[in-house]
């Protein structure tokens, strides 16, 4: 059973807001947890108002940082965050299939992946898959901030990895690119930061317009 969320991107977007500041301020409300809920969902299928793709580090529950409970969010969680065939093709099931309105990539400071290629390259046995992803991300970085220490440069390689995502996410998927384009699904990248709570919304990504012709 499906329904259509009942929701427009900007919507989408502003409850993710305010469910992030109401968290890292401590006033989170864990709405739609209940009994109520999760029998509502079993019975009558999910309507989720976002697909968020995010790091599969234990400090990064997308769920909690964003102060929303059972069937809000459709949540694909790998290391990295980086966009393989299965996580396309779950983002494209909740985009395609469930309509979310908002596909929200989000990284984070301090991501174990990241700072593992920054650090060794690419890494060894099935991490090798992995680490091949957020490469290219690590390049765009150091071209950006040429010389820069360590920390800086992990920063920047989260960030051009967020973009590097979108793109991915925008060259192999028709489907995402089709909706992005006619305005039914917003695309966006955004930043946890473990210390605060807080995420930082980098906004739609700044070849968006080129990516999508």
């Amino acid at each position: 059973m499906h329904r259509k969320p009942n929701f427009t991107p900007d919507e989408a977007l502003r409850a993710l807001q305010e469910g992030n500041l109401r968290y890292a301020s401590g006033d989170a409300q864990f709405p739609n947890l209940d009994q109520n809920r999760r029998v509502a969902t079993a019975n009558e299928g999910q309507t989720p108002f976002v697909t968020v793709l995010s790091c599969s580090d234990s400090r990064v529950p997308a769920e909690h940082i964003f102060d929303r409970g059972i069937g809000d969010l459709f949540v694909v969680r790998v290391a990295g965050n980086v966009m393989g065939p299965s996580e396309l093709a779950s983002v494209e099931y909740a985009v395609g299939h469930l309509d979310t309105p908002l596909f929200v990539v989000l990284g984070h400071t301090k991501c174990g992946a990241v700072t593992a290629v920054v650090e060794s390259g690419l890494l060894d046995g099935n991490l090798r898959g992995l680490s091949e992803k957020i490469l290219p991300a690590l390049e765009k970085a150091k071209s950006f901030c040429p010389g820069a220490p360590r920390d800086q440069l992990i920063m920047e390689t989260v960030k051009a990895n967020v973009w590097k995502v979108i793109e991915d996410a925008f060259d192999s998927s028709a489907c995402i690119k089709t909706r992005a384009k006619d305005g039914s699904l917003l695309v966006l990248g955004a930043l946890y930061d473990l210390h605060s709570g807080r995420v930082e919304w980098l906004g739609r990504h700044p070849e968006e317009s080129t990516l999508l012709e």
